[in-house]
């Protein structure tokens, strides 16, 4: 079948499957529609706001700057959202018989449908209108946004292909709950441009821009300036290279899919032989405590390794932690203080401690008999919990200090982390016995149906009580900074702050651990609800 005969029904099927999705129930259909107006919202505002710069000074290199992260969106969007679309993947195909090429053309015309291509093409479309200037450049702009539209899709296609049976698989699914970190760090790096954009002007994107305009799709959009400027050669040359880059990506894209159609996989290959291996205690589990304690500190670690929901809430915890108080020493507005920002991100993968392990807590309550076992739990959990926060406290505490050159301050800063870590592993100890949730499995919500409540209450309530908590060391921090003689004694607060938020600790899962015993029936059912 050719492609000028399968293109139209691919088209027609892209349409179909976008019509029968929003049929499946209102909630997905009133989804989409929200999710669709927000986003032609937002591209008419892009729009505008690229019109309105027309005629500045750095028009191009915002232009240039835009259009590559918009490239590198569509790059990455199917590693981290692999079921927005059902054709990305092309497996589903094996069966047909179609040919590489044909298919390609097909799949491409069909990908040209949906919100993120009209985004795209408006974005395109006023990135041309601010850097066009005359009629031959708005004429090569016609072909800038073409080419560089078809660079996109084809980009995300062509990853989509080779990594399709990574996203088909568990691991694809946990590389896309991982996408929160993404989306944080990206927010974080965005902040501190736009501050510094904010602080120079548009001046500072001239070094980006300069590179930028040589990397496809952003070369396309970059030609249209030049032959604004009578530089024909060098637009030449930029047009150039995203019609080559769109040729390899199609070719890379074409390849994937000879390949995925004819090779096997492993659900045609005959299963082999089990492999018969002792089992044998882990390096981790040599270092731990022995008995109950040592056994649920493993467990937790285990969770934070091998879950995709506690393994992204870590990893984005210890990312933010960092970058936070790291980016504004870096920008020489931050504080030492800012390093507390990482125990109060790590402090809260203390709370809902039972909820991480859904239904499964069925197995850890039967051990648990009597409040002394309710609170070995407990103290093991916290230990698993300060076995990594505790050194990563104090390394990011050290790090903001050497970036601000405030030494003087690292004892102080050290006693307030430490102290807030202590009232978190309290307050979350409590609050996991008093306002447990589920966490679902499944998908990308943190928070079974019908429990939305318990989470803010069992979050906010107990940073704002961990906050409360913390209001002594705070208050002596504030009178040995503002008293005469109260820098020769500000190193007492490392000791201090320690000792604070060891014996909130203590106390905290002291008066959990009975409220856990006697709550178990219903911290089983809170829990297994997802």
């Amino acid at each position: 079948m050719s492609a000028d005969a399968i293109t139209p029904v691919f088209v027609r099927l892209k349409l179909s499957l976008l019509r029968n999705g929003l049929r499946q129930s209102g909630g997905r259909k009133a989804a989409y529609i929200a999710s669709a107006v927000v986003a032609v919202l937002f591209a008419a505002l892009q729009l505008i706001g690229l019109i309105a710069l027309r005629g500045h000074a750095h028009a191009e290199s915002v232009v240039v700057l835009a259009v590559a992260v918009l490239g590198l969106g569509w790059a990455v969007m199917p590693l981290f959202f692999p079921s927005g679309d059902e054709t990305l993947d092309p497996t589903r195909l094996v069966m047909l018989p179609l040919r590489p090429r044909p298919l390609v053309r097909a799949l491409l015309a069909a990908s040209l449908v949906g919100i993120g291509p009209l985004f795209t093409l408006c974005l395109l479309a006023g990135g041309v209108i601010a850097v066009a200037r005359g009629g031959a450049a708005f004429a090569v702009g016609v072909v800038a946004v073409v080419l560089a539209l078809l660079v996109c899709v084809a980009l995300a296609r062509a990853v989509a292909a080779a990594n399709v049976r990574l996203l088909t698989s568990r691991k694809g699914r946990d590389l896309a709950v991982l996408s929160g970190l993404v989306i944080a760090v990206g927010a974080q790096v965005v902040n501190f441009g736009a501050q510094r954009i904010g602080a120079s002007g548009l001046g500072e994107l001239e070094p980006a821009g300069d590179v930028l305009q040589w990397v496809p799709p952003a070369s396309a959009l970059a030609a249209v300036h030049a032959v604004g400027e009578g530089a024909y050669g060098r637009a030449l040359a930029q047009l150039a290279l995203s019609a080559g880059a769109l040729a390899v990506l199609l070719a890379v894209w074409s390849r994937h899919l000879t390949r995925l159609m004819t090779s096997p996989d492993g659900s045609t290959l005959p299963a082999a032989e089990p492999a018969v291996r002792e089992r044998s205690s882990t390096g981790l589990a040599r270092l731990l405590p022995a008995g109950r304690t040592g056994t649920v500190m493993e467990r937790s670690l285990r969770y934070v390794w091998r879950d995709p929901k506690t393994k992204a809430a870590w990893v984005t915890s210890l990312a933010i932690g960092l970058i936070v108080p790291v980016f504004n020493a870096w920008q020489g507005t931050g504080s030492v203080y800012f390093a507390c920002f990482a125990a109060g991100m790590l402090g809260i993968q203390m709370y809902n401690q039972f909820g991480q392990d859904s239904s499964a807590f069925w197995m850890v309550a039967m051990t648990i008999s009597s409040t002394r076992d309710a609170y070995a739990e407990l103290r093991a959990r916290a230990y698993a919990l300060l076995l990594i926060t505790l050194p990563y406290a104090a390394l990011v505490t050290v790090v903001t200090t050497a970036m601000l050159g405030d030494w003087p301050r690292l004892p102080e800063a050290l006693g307030l982390s430490f102290a807030l870590l202590g009232a978190m592993l309290a307050t979350g100890a409590w609050t996991s016995a008093r306002f447990p949730y589920s966490i679902p499995q499944e998908g990308y919500k943190n928070v079974a149906p019908g429990q939305t409540g318990l989470a803010w209450i069992s979050i906010f309530g107990g940073m704002i009580g961990a906050a409360l908590l913390c209001a002594p060391v705070i208050a002596l921090t504030i009178w040995l900074n503002v008293s005469a003689d109260g820098e020769d004694f500000a190193w007492l607060l490392l000791p201090v702050g320690t000792l604070y938020g060891a014996v909130l600790t203590a106390v905290g899962l002291r008066l959990a651990a009975p409220r856990t015993a006697r709550r178990l029936p219903e911290i089983l059912q809170a829990v297994s609800k997802g």
